[in-house]
């Protein structure tokens, strides 16, 4: 699976970036093909899809039996490296740590990415749930129907919601960071709850930029605990790579993943699967998700083979807002198009 941390780790927008060279990735799925002496409850054969600190985009994966699980008869292996990530973090943010009931209300931003999908539909699992989402325009029609209300990602997104709900709304889950914190905690109702989960918003350019990142840390809201006591309001951080690797919860994970499959089985939620990319084709499968392309996962398979370049017609636009020139002959400036789900 690849996911926009896999982004920051690339240019370095996390705590303690790991050391060069290194194989990136965090989940995965495959066959078994040999177990530890003490392991049970697995077999060589077994389809199964893991966590992994690290090493995930590899033919061959080692990791430690409890980040291991086994897929369901009729989920595919695309499908089983696009689950782990994106429906743990969605269901431990809305009930672990927000407490969803019946008849809240949710915003996630980057409502047609991997994660805002799976919220979207474990929002459906609860009663008259209220999902507003923020997306680019051009996802709109394609995830239209996975949430109530849908706002353009560039539109004044607080105003939106207020004219639809005066008093704001019960959960904010923030994948942005910067300017967006402030917003989403004026949003919040008294007794609400505001998740940080990611700071997209760090990640600009082709290469790390001091100040951008300086820019969008400067825009973040300076949170008054007096004022959160006053308004009676919730700001809460999450992120599920330090609690399954650094906090060692991996306990209360599995207990998370075995109610997932149960709702999966019953055909409650099923993982969206954007497209599909050979290991060779990692650079142009990063920029899709940078420009925020995707509709749900992005997958490396590593049986797949290369797709042919294509001509990109276009200028591509970065997210900084900058357009990259596309220069004739050189093959840096040209788009694989990869097999669509």
């Amino acid at each position: 699976g690849l996911n926009f941390i896999d982004l920051m780790v690339r240019q370095g927008n996390i705590d303690n970036p790991p050391k060069t060279p290194l194989v990136p990735g965090f989940e995965c799925s495959g066959i078994v093909e040999a177990l530890g002496d003490s392991v049970k409850g697995f077999e060589i054969g077994d389809r199964v899809m893991a966590f992994v600190n690290y090493s995930a985009w590899a033919e061959v994966v080692c990791t430690p039996v409890e980040f291991v699980y086994k897929i369901p008869d009729d989920m595919t292996f695309s499908e089983a490296a696009a689950f782990p990530m994106n429906f743990v973090t969605a269901y431990m943010m809305l009930f672990e740590v927000a407490n969803l009931r019946e008849g809240m209300s949710v915003l996630v931003h980057s409502a047609g990415g991997g994660v805002g999908q799976a919220v979207a539909q474990l929002c459906s699992t609860i009663p008259n749930v209220t999902v507003f989402g923020t997306a680019s325009s051009f996802k709109h029609e394609a995830i239209k129907d996975s949430v109530t209300h849908l706002f353009d990602r560039n539109a004044d997104y607080v105003q939106e919601v207020k004219r639809i709900s005066t008093d704001g709304v019960d959960i904010v889950l923030d994948c942005l960071c910067g300017e967006n914190t402030g917003k989403g905690l004026s949003l919040l109702k008294p007794l609400g709850t505001y998740i940080l989960y990611g700071s997209s918003n760090m990640v600009t350019g082709e290469t790390k930029s001091f100040f951008s990142f300086a820019k969008s840390w400067w825009q973040v809201e300076k949170v008054n605990p007096i004022k959160l006591y006053e308004e009676n309001k919730v700001i809460a951080g999450f992120s599920l790579l330090n609690l399954l690797f650094k906090q060692n919860r991996s306990g209360v994970v599995k207990g998370v993943m075995d109610k997932l499959l149960n709702l999966y089985n019953n055909k409650k939620i099923k993982p969206v699967v954007d497209s599909l990319w050979a290991l060779e084709e990692v650079k142009e499968a990063m920029q899709r998700i940078h420009d925020r392309g995707n509709i749900g996962k992005l997958i490396l398979d590593v049986e797949k083979a290369p797709t042919p370049l294509m001509a990109n017609d276009s200028t591509e636009t970065s997210e900084a807002g900058e357009e990259e020139e596309d220069h004739e002959g050189d093959n840096e400036n040209k788009e694989r198009m990869p097999f669509i789900q």
